[in-house]
């Protein structure tokens, strides 16, 4: 808990000064003490991006980027911007960021955190982006910016990856500022993710901020798209927003076509990133095909392709009993879905309703292009993989709008107190959650509360794996563990361990003298095939219960 705040009394003053940096080479942004933190985010996550194709993301950067911060910072006395709060206001927000710190504090549960987020952070950390990474392990290809940006600052500033708990305490500063009281309803529920790297609750906050911004008639439209284009990389799920402030740039503000083409060019940068790591412009689409010599195996893409369809039903159904479901099957089997997902998805499609019936009611030309960008969003999720994860984001909006006017200070006060105890006593004890809402499986890998959480927020450490060699790699693989969050680089999954060698193909090094030269895959010769026998064979008896 102590050390998340310091890392707060480090990081802010730090993305401030990068913030001034983007305000000096653009003159209009989202203003006050959180926007320019924002557009400090912005700027340093592009900036580890590009560095990232060429170096380790290691101390020596990181050391640079808090200098460069720093004397930004001070140079420009930045610390003057607080004196905007009052003293009922400091209140809140100490209030608050001391909650935000106890919640964050806690063992991270997502299982991601421990298959892709720490996973991504360590390779970035010690090696930077890597070339045809997918072919590794093909979680590994999406490589967010976000975690390219939490990279940047795991060395020192933030060791325990609680980024998202600095960010959370910023997003406090943006609504105390802006009086965006309904915005503090949110926050108990952003406290789940809070403990872990991932990349949902930037994009929460962000497209609540920027949506705020837009209702409250932001004009500032190379700065608004810019924010959009740079959810939309941190997690394509997102593209709503984007179009949104594309329409509303072209529709209502009427701007030039070239005031957006900053958030274009990162767009870019973001096609070029995941062509780099994957071989192809969007994880995980297999199109358009570049004939890029790195991409991953179609046999491994179309395993993956097929596994994404069977989690929309909740791994309920075979691929094959998908397939020859009709479409009111494909709709009836996804609305009841036994447990919590079920009634999420129905839910989403009531919520979608409620949305349409207030757009049509209300005949106002900014809610009319945001309904039809949720939509969008909304068609495209569903053809790909209609996971609720993928749409969490619209239940907060469609709240936000609807009854934003109905909340004001005190109400969204006394509502944020009620939840945020109630997700607290969540987190401290686990087995109430996991006794009343069985079917919510994060809730089953949540870690009790410590004492020593007070000072440093709780963190597993595994440290078992075996090393194997095919062909010119070696490779580890964790013992009795499915995740590879602290295990020696290079790592793959068991689970990719399977899939390559059922698909006749290994990963293999570029160049075996050099790791940074990336990884492609090859067909199995006789002897590599005798040396993946040997391979499956270890790992059946480490941990025969996945076979």
């Amino acid at each position: 808990m102590l050390s998340i705040l310091l890392s707060c009394f480090i990081l802010i003053p730090v993305l401030m000064g990068w913030g001034k940096i983007i305000h000096c080479s653009s003159a209009t942004y989202i203003k006050g003490t959180a926007g320019n933190i924002f557009f400090g985010i912005i700027g340093i996550s592009i900036t580890f991006t590009i560095l990232a194709f060429f170096f380790p993301l290691n101390l020596y950067i990181e050391i640079l980027a808090l200098s460069i911060g720093l004397l930004f910072f001070f140079k420009n006395r930045l610390h003057k911007e607080f004196k905007a709060f009052s003293k009922k206001d400091f209140v809140i927000i100490i209030s608050i960021s001391i909650i935000i710190s106890f919640c964050g504090s806690f063992y991270p549960f997502i299982l991601d955190h421990f298959g892709y987020y720490v996973p991504t952070i360590k390779w970035l950390t010690e090696y930077g982006m890597i070339k045809g990474i997918s072919n590794l392990d093909l979680t590994l290809g999406q490589m967010s910016v976000w975690h390219i940006f939490q990279a940047g600052f795991s060395n020192f500033s933030d060791p325990f990856l609680r980024m998202n708990s600095v960010l959370l305490i910023v997003y406090v500063l943006y609504i105390v500022e802006k009086k965006s009281w309904i915005q503090l309803c949110f926050i108990p529920v952003l406290l789940l993710f809070s403990q872990s790297p991932s990349p949902d609750l930037p994009v929460l906050i962000f497209s609540l901020v920027i949506l705020n911004e837009i209702l409250k008639g932001n004009r500032s439209t190379d700065s608004l798209f810019l924010f959009s284009a740079f959810v939309f990389i941190i997690k394509p799920t997102m593209i709503w927003l984007p179009v949104l402030s594309f329409f509303y740039s072209i529709f209502i503000v009427k701007s030039r076509f070239t005031k957006l083409l900053p958030g274009f060019l990162i767009v870019l940068l973001f096609f070029i990133k995941n062509i780099y790591t994957f071989g192809y412009p969007v994880f995980p689409v297999s199109l358009p095909d570049l004939e890029i010599s790195w991409k991953p195996n179609p046999e491994i893409l179309k395993t993956s392709s097929q596994f994404a369809i069977q989690k929309t039903y909740d791994m309920k159904y075979s691929y094959e009993e998908i397939r020859h479901f009709s479409t009111a099957d494909y709709i009836k089997n996804w609305l009841y879905l036994d447990g919590i997902k079920g009634k999420i998805n129905i839910l989403f499609a009531l919520s979608l309703t409620i949305l349409i019936f207030f757009t049509i009611i209300k005949k106002n030309r900014i809610i009319t292009l945001l309904c039809i960008s949720i939509i969008i969003k909304s068609i495209l999720v569903l053809l790909f993989s209609a996971q609720y994860r993928f749409f969490i984001d619209v239940f907060f909006v469609i709240f936000f709008v609807l009854l934003a006017h109905y909340f004001n200070r005190k109400k969204s006060i006394a509502i944020f107190s009620v939840l945020s105890l109630i997700i607290i006593c969540f987190l401290a004890m686990p087995n109430i959650l996991q006794t009343y809402l069985p079917s919510f499986r994060p809730g089953t890998f949540m870690g009790k509360f410590e004492i020593k959480q007070l000072y440093q927020p709780s963190t597993y450490q595994y440290h078992q794996s075996n090393s194997y060699k095919i062909g010119n790699l070696v490779f580890n693989v964790s013992k009795k563990y499915p995740y590879n969050f602290d295990t020696q680089l290079p790592a793959i999954s068991e689970s990719y361990v399977y899939s390559n060698i059922k698909a006749g193909i290994f990963p293999q090094l570029a160049d075996e003298k050099n790791m940074r030269e990336g990884f492609i895959w090859k067909k199995l010769s006789l002897k590599q095939k005798t040396e993946a026998e040997k391979v499956i064979y270890s790992t059946k008896n480490t941990y025969p219960q996945n076979r």
